[in-house]
């Protein structure tokens, strides 16, 4: 049996189209970087490409946004223009999800992010992600938040608004059709 954190032939060349054109269309984003290094990287790392392939599927559009000249590692952050349609309507944790004792959310962004392989932006990558263009003008995004404030009870997540990046705080159990998460992965 196949290694259920593989893709298929087919989805493997489809994901790598996908990229590649993203890739190309926003120079912007990685101007000192070149395509043919960049999927060098993804085809030796087969289990990162499984992560990417659930970015996309959730709405995520992936795309390199750095390069790690220490690690040798490319970045790649969510860069849908507002927060993932998949992965809306989630609270913080599992520890939030489950404190709702109605109206319980499916899923919780932490727990989620792991399953995929990759992890919630921190604040400060939220930040670098908004300088390559305007996200989250609608919708908003949890962000990793700092233990002394989860421990409290409260969460963090940013949005866009006024042309200015706004960092805000809700209780971790809390959820909105218009919220989700952004993703990062190292490759």
């Amino acid at each position: 049996m196949a290694n259920q954190k593989e893709l298929q032939p087919e989805q493997h060349e489809a994901l790598l189209q996908t990229l590649k054109n993203r890739f190309e269309k926003n120079r912007n984003r990685h101007k000192e970087l070149a395509w043919p290094e960049v999927q060098a990287r993804l085809e030796a790392n087969p289990g990162k490409l499984w992560s990417l392939q659930e970015m996309e599927r959730t709405g995520g559009e992936p795309d390199v946004v750095g390069y790690d000249e220490q690690t040798g590692e490319y970045m790649f952050y969510d860069c849908s223009a507002e927060s993932p349609k998949g992965r809306r309507s989630v609270c913080y944790d599992r520890e939030a999800q489950e404190s709702r004792k109605e109206h319980r959310p499916a899923h919780n962004a932490v727990d989620m992010a792991a399953a995929m392989g990759i992890e919630l932006l921190t604040e400060e990558q939220y930040r670098q992600l908004q300088k390559l263009g305007s996200f989250d003008l609608k919708t908003s995004s949890w962000v990793q938040t700092p233990a002394k404030i989860r421990e409290l009870g409260g969460a963090l997540f940013c949005d866009r608004r006024y042309d200015q990046v706004f960092l805000y705080h809700n209780g971790a159990q809390s959820y909105y059709a218009a919220r989700a998460f952004r993703g990062s992965l190292r490759v």
